[in-house]
């Protein structure tokens, strides 16, 4: 149960923890003409459940709208998709093996959290923000922070869905979030500049057995008058065809995939409750940005808008991410800088994004160095032509290990991907330009024989730089 004084943080505009008492924090006068930057991070939201993405039931007017008047990535990847290790990659900028987190227990070390973009605008003299999900460790660093408030409660690694507070009230996560947001702008007004990390728990389900998606009051019919179609994959053919070792009840996708789209019942239900959930966020964003117009301040605000992995809602009988698929490790990534010039506003961008793209990105934005450790681009760059595109990324997952969890490292192009599931030598090579489905693996197939080849290569050669040894990544904490 919250206490009294978070709960003026929600209900109140009265209160902002600060450092000098003046809601400015350490603000250096010859920062001031920095713009404003908002991230906003949503959990599990996959690439495609985005109207402006092309889906045509799911409703997001106001991410659609932010993505039509900035940069929409149609090809943004996380390089390891579970929420602690890519949140700590977001954070800064690096792959797993460079920042050190592979479970849910451990935090950053001090010295990799000096260097995280928000540690790094805080220094600079950013005005510094964070509501939500932090989703890395048990002790998240809000001295970071001049305004924190942080909704897992009580230590809690995933916070609960519906939250009681001393005075009785029950809110929705997302309703939490909401509430928050408000009073951050209005303690920080016009005062600038400010960062704003806002992190929602949706639309993750709540965990438990089974698993729920616990829909937000008052989305509780939203689509009830619509059939979502079923995944082309969810025939139980596509499970059986997975080798012994990842085709077994232990495996933590097939367990909620039991419980969340085991019936057409369960699948309707539950498709349903994850689109309500993501159109709960959508609203807040809305709200978010009339209040940024209210206080004159749209024009000079940078929003960022990405999800922290991508989730299998019942392709191949999985629910889940982890595994290095399309729907796992594809998500959506907005960047809206009113200042920047018109020819990448408006743009769909084709170009490779990644998550560990962000902290050098906000960075640059911001007018502020990049550290050398940081192993991402500024995408601005990139979409501006003066960086040349990546043509590939490592994808590396190691949390548990099978059988509950196969540990997966592979390689992943615009037209070719190879994942290895390291603890079988289990092989996979999929030409996910003709075949974005992955149905057929190409491993044995004599016309991919020369991709198979160049796959390993450049397999080998982004393991030696990228991934851990193994003595790392055999003593995780759950």
């Amino acid at each position: 149960m919250y206490n009294l004084l978070r709960l003026s943080i929600l209900f109140t505009c009265s209160f902002i923890v600060c450092k000098n008492g003046n809601g400015q924090g350490n603000l250096n006068t010859n920062i001031s003409h920095r713009p404003n930057i908002i991230f906003i991070l949503t959990d599990d939201q996959r690439w495609d459940a985005l109207g402006v993405m092309g889906n045509s039931i799911l409703k997001t007017p106001h991410l659609d709208k932010i993505a039509n008047q900035g940069i929409l990535f149609k090809n943004a990847y996380v390089t390891t998709s579970i929420c602690c290790v890519s949140r700590a990659s977001i954070l800064s900028g690096k792959y797993e093996y460079s920042h050190d987190i592979h479970d849910f227990s451990t935090d950053m070390s001090k010295e990799t959290v000096d260097q995280t973009f928000p540690h790094l605008l805080k220094e600079a003299g950013y005005y510094a923000g964070f509501i939500g999900k932090y989703g890395i460790g048990t002790r998240p660093p809000s001295t970071d922070y001049n305004f924190w408030f942080n909704t897992e409660e009580g230590g809690k690694m995933q916070p609960d869905y519906m939250q009681t507070y001393s005075n009785g009230r029950r809110l929705h996560d997302t309703d939490t979030i909401d509430n928050a947001i408000q009073t951050f702008l209005n303690g920080v007004g016009t005062k600038s500049p400010f960062y704003l990390s806002i992190s929602f728990k949706a639309p993750h389900e709540q965990d438990g057995n089974p698993p729920t998606y616990f829909t937000q009051p008052g989305y509780e019919k939203m689509y009830s008058d619509v059939q979502i179609p079923y995944p082309i994959t969810a025939n139980d053919s596509y499970w059986n065809s997975f080798p012994d070792f990842f085709r077994t009840d232990k495996n933590f996708g097939r367990q909620r995939w039991k419980g969340l789209f085991g019936s057409p019942e369960l699948f309707q239900e539950n498709m349903k409750n994850y689109y309500r959930l993501i159109t709960g966020v959508d609203a807040v964003i809305g709200k978010l940005m009339n209040k940024l117009e209210a206080l004159q301040i749209a024009d000079n605000t940078i929003i960022v808008f990405m999800g922290d992995n991508g989730m299998s809602l019942g392709e191949k009988g999985i629910e889940g991410k982890w595994y290095g698929q399309e729907e796992s490790i594809r998500v959506p990534l907005i960047i809206k800088d009113p200042r920047s010039a018109d020819k990448i506003k408006q743009y769909k961008a084709g170009q490779m994004a990644l998550n560990i793209d962000i902290a050098p990105t906000i960075l640059s934005m911001a007018g502020l160095p990049v550290p050398t450790q940081m192993q991402g681009m500024n995408l601005m760059d990139v979409v501006s032509g003066k960086t040349a595109e990546r043509t590939d990324f490592f994808y590396q997952h190691y949390f548990l290990g099978s059988p509950n969890i196969p540990k997966v490292e592979g390689v992943v192009t615009k037209d070719i991907k190879y994942m290895k599931f390291i603890e079988h030598d289990y092989e996979e090579l999929y030409d996910i330009l003709h075949d974005p489905h992955e149905i057929d693996n190409l491993v044995n197939n004599p016309n991919y024989k020369n991709q198979l080849k160049e796959m390993r290569k450049k397999y080998l050669k982004l393991n030696k730089k990228y991934a851990p040894p193994i003595q790392t990544i055999s003593q995780q904490k759950y």
